[in-house]
């Protein structure tokens, strides 16, 4: 579905690069700021050391205009407003995502939950924007905000519709996942049984079966793979039973529980006719997948907002920094994603990739997320070279420009090497030059050594973390303006060597040890690899011009930000962990539901 496929937030990702790369990237001696992934700060100053401290101290004297940080009237209301906002878009909209895409009956419910606590915080914004100036005009976060209420408020319109047709349009969807998930003899269901007791299968049993003589030692030496094998004719009744129940039918009249809600509503749903109701389902899925992205801008545009930065010129440094600094953020996000077990079915979470039968058609010809790795890579440095110049359009080049033009055609050509490793067809054409030998095999039939290496079997690119570790490593060094900022971009630029060696740790196991299993292997390097992103993308946000001038403002170090950083990620790591086990509860209690006692399961 829509909701699942890992692409899908890959293209958001890549169209917030696009986003940041159409702004033209420069050096103080332009006035504006370095804009690509290489050098996408404040660009180096050609200023002797002996001069740091003195520019310095100009930029934390000059004279800095009023923010709402600083402006002490009705602060109570600013802190409702960011109160109710950080539970409504942290804690409430990733539980009702998740237990949305489990599709669980109490998806609804937090989604309406949310949306009261948005609204509810919106309110106080706005009561709090009446009785104060305008300290940063024409925001972003005003704007946003109330676009974004609006597409909620659509979301769970189509939600409650969805909820009384009981999904019209995905009938067969959930039909063909319901059958996918049962159709399998009395005696195979035994033998995994045996082998998970654990398992939700394991409680229930088919109704015609006595339960004797199901110890069997044939039954506990059943296989996963025997599961798939047979499809009798009591799994094609079983699969009619699924669509044609009329217990099914009598279960899904579902109720609020308020009366002249529920008649409208199912009588307005039953108007609804099946066409507009997959589209309306396909916008409901979007919003499901964007909606946790748009509430990570939504957070970073109010705290834009509340500090009074990125304004003038230097709204391109800051937006530089905000966007790459939160795909790196997402990345991070997403890796420990996979570790948990997230996209396993697209053979994304370390593990062997299902075949058609057990997954869809399409969902098997969905390319390795080293593939898409590369193809973010390659598609941002094959665009990005030919902006370098752009703001300083009509002046001479500078060795600068060189520079990061340089750092350009390393993720172009970083992300193509990428991608034509992980080319079946490159390497069917690379070992061509065997060709020759199959005649050899009449006369040396040994089974072993003309059986494809296991390696074969899964994917283990290098350049996705190569090209990471040498901006990691050019990022480290970069001159800046300042002590505090060559301080800051140092720590993300070692986080990022970080996450590029936890990475080699981890294709050196699975060389040792390739997966076996359809099961994630959850290699214990990737959960450095993750912390590595998210913090380093975090603080890659943070160093941006206008932060590292408030941290001298105030005088704060670089070690403020960079421990700050580090509570905040094992924080949101932990979150992440919680929220998705959630999700896991969800689909193992709508899976019990589907083991119900109603004459097909006991």
């Amino acid at each position: 579905m829509v909701r699942r496929s890992f692409s899908i937030l890959y293209a958001a990702f890549s169209l917030l690069a696009h986003t940041g790369i159409t702004f033209a990237h420069g050096h103080d001696d332009h006035g504006e700021s370095a804009m690509d992934l290489g050098a996408s700060m404040t660009a180096a100053s050609t200023s002797v050391p002996s001069a740091m401290p003195s520019a310095t101290a100009a930029m934390s004297s000059a004279p800095v205009s009023q923010t709402y940080f600083t402006y002490s009237g009705f602060s109570g209301l600013m802190l409702a407003h960011i109160g109710l906002m950080t539970i409504a878009w942290f804690f409430v909209l990733p539980i009702a995502i998740m237990l949305s895409i489990a599709r669980s009956r109490l998806a609804l419910a937090m989604q309406i939950a949310f949306f009261g606590l948005n609204g509810f915080g919106l309110l106080v914004g706005t009561i709090y924007n009446s009785k104060t100036p305008d300290l940063y005009e024409n925001n972003l976060h005003h704007k946003l905000g109330w676009a974004i209420t609006w597409i909620l408020l659509a979301q769970i319109i189509v939600g409650l519709l969805r909820f009384y047709t009981n999904g019209k349009a995905n009938a067969d969807a959930d039909t063909e996942e319901r059958v996918a998930f049962m159709p399998i003899s009395t005696h195979h269901m035994t033998g995994y049984q045996q082998m998970h007791p654990g398992s939700v299968a394991s409680m229930h049993r088919y109704s015609h079966d006595s339960g004797h003589g199901t110890e069997s030692d044939s039954s506990r030496s059943g296989s996963l793979a025997g599961l798939h094998e047979e499809k009798d004719e009591e799994t094609h009744h079983f699969g009619h039973q699924l669509r044609d129940d009329p217990a099914d039918h009598a279960e899904n009249r579902r109720s609020l529980g308020f009366i002249f809600a529920d008649r409208l509503l199912s009588r307005v749903s039953q108007l609804v006719p099946i066409q507009l109701m997959k589209t309306m389902n396909f916008f409901y899925d979007a919003v499901d997948v964007l909606i946790l992205v748009i509430g990570f801008i939504m957070i970073l545009t109010g705290f834009i907002t509340f500090a009074g930065i990125f304004k003038g010129n230097n709204v391109f440094n800051g937006l530089a920094h905000a966007i790459k600094g939160g795909i790196f953020f997402w990345y991070g996000l997403l890796t420990l994603g996979r570790w948990m077990g997230c996209f396993a079915e697209y053979g994304w979470a370390w593990n062997v990739r299902p075949p058609v039968g057990m997954v869809s058609a399409r969902k098997a010809k969905v390319p390795s997320a080293e593939f898409v790795e590369s193809f973010v890579i390659f598609l941002y440095g094959s665009t990005n070279v030919f902006l370098e110049h752009l703001a300083a359009w009509g002046d001479a080049w500078t060795a600068q420009d060189l520079e990061h033009v340089s750092i350009s055609v390393m993720f172009f050509g970083g992300g193509l090497c990428g991608m034509l490793v992980e080319s079946r067809k490159v390497r069917d054409l690379l070992d061509a030059s065997f060709a020759r030998w199959n005649g050899s095999r009449v006369q040396y039939p040994f089974k072993e050594q003309w059986t494809p290496p296991k390696t074969y079997s899964f994917s283990m690119n290098p350049f996705p973390a190569l090209i990471i570790l040498l901006l990691g490593l050019t990022m480290s060094s970069h001159h800046q303006h300042s002590m505090v900022s060559t301080m800051v971009h140092k720590q993300w630029g070692m986080l990022f060597v970080g996450f590029a060696l936890a990475r080699a740790v981890t294709y050196i196991l699975t060389y040792l040890s390739p997966p076996s299993s359809y099961l994630p292997s959850r290699p214990p390097s990737e959960i450095i690899s993750s912390f590595c992103l998210i913090s380093g993308g975090l603080i890659f946000i943070a160093s941006n011009k206008d932060t590292v001038a408030a941290m001298e403002r105030y005088d704060l170090n670089a070690m403020f930000i960079f421990t700050v950083t580090m509570g905040w990620t094992a924080f949101l790591m932990a979150w992440q962990m919680i929220v998705l086990a959630i999700k896991g509860w969800a689909v193992r209690k709508r899976l019990s539901a589907s083991y119900s006692p109603r004459g097909t399961l006991a």
